[in-house]
């Protein structure tokens, strides 16, 4: 059985302000939405984030995750310079003993981005 890349359902009370930093700051497009649902669904090339507002299945008082979501971009330090001044950045661009040059922001939520690629 193949499997396709995974998809990040993100959640947020903030769904107006997270579709508007994706689209805006990220360059994402909104190519669905459902208000009754209070969800959406952004992508661009070949990414895509899913946001919803929890429902009463899932216990949520604020925007979590412990880890980080790993976007490969051609290049970084560009992305950075576009970026740097309207985002909340984590660390500036490195290159790392691993052989990967990278950065990271926070969305508005909380939610850790980084971008990268192989040096």
């Amino acid at each position: 059985m193949k499997f396709s890349a995974p998809i990040p359902m993100l959640y947020t009370n903030e769904l107006d302000e997270s579709i508007d930093f994706y689209t805006n700051q990220l360059g994402f497009t909104c190519g669905e939405r459902n208000n009754e649902w209070g969800w959406a669904a952004l992508y661009k090339d070949d990414c895509e984030f899913m946001f919803a507002k929890p429902n009463e299945h899932i216990p949520f008082d604020k925007p979590f995750f412990t880890g980080s979501f790993y976007i490969k971009v051609p290049d970084p330090d560009g992305l950075f310079r576009q970026l740097k001044d309207a985002v909340n950045v984590c660390y500036e661009p490195e290159t790392f003993e691993w052989g990967m040059r990278e950065f990271a922001i926070y969305d508005n939520n909380g939610y850790l981005l980084q971008f990268g690629c192989e040096v």
